[in-house]
């Protein structure tokens, strides 16, 4: 489940690399141990990159397979490139996520400890973890939910989390 964690270097060189800056309790966890099914950040470039690209690939596929458009965006255009700039544009503006293992995300915003864990598959978004604690339980322990206040509000994924 857990394997060794990174050198200082190492996490400095991986958000030198991504332009994340990773909140502590993550920075914490890592120089600690990472989790076995996680992304290296020493090696796994590729994927890094894929997936914090996934967020915004899947809202994309959305917009055009679903239908979906936030009314904050303003109407929503008949031309496909139109709607695809104006999703890009918006979604650049919320806090960048930290891909963890599969499809969970830490987001990098607010930069301090106790962010919650978001599971991300096209707009089908939920509140994974109240923080890495509470997530890491979930993901390999047993299953628990929290009330939704116990769950720190990030700008645009909390409310796509509704």
């Amino acid at each position: 489940m857990w394997t060794a964690g990174y050198s200082r270097e190492e996490l400095d060189r991986a958000q030198e690399e991504f332009d994340l800056i990773f909140p502590s309790d993550l920075v914490d966890l890592l120089r600690d141990r990472r989790p076995a099914e996680g992304y290296d950040w020493r090696i796994d470039h590729e994927k890094i990159r894929e997936m914090l690209a996934w967020p915004l690939e899947g809202i994309l596929f959305d917009i055009e397979q679903n239908g979906f458009w936030l009314s904050e965006w303003g109407s929503r255009s008949e031309v496909e490139e139109e709607r695809r700039e104006i999703a890009t544009v918006e979604v650049g503006k919320a806090p960048k996520l930290i891909p963890l293992v599969s499809h969970r995300y830490l987001p990098a915003e607010p930069n301090e400890p106790g962010n919650p864990v978001f599971s991300i598959y096209q707009t089908d978004i939920i509140h994974y973890g109240a923080n890495l604690e509470h997530y890491f339980r979930n993901e390999f322990g047993s299953w628990s939910s929290l009330e939704d206040s116990a769950y720190r509000h990030i700008r645009f994924w909390s409310d796509l989390a509704g």
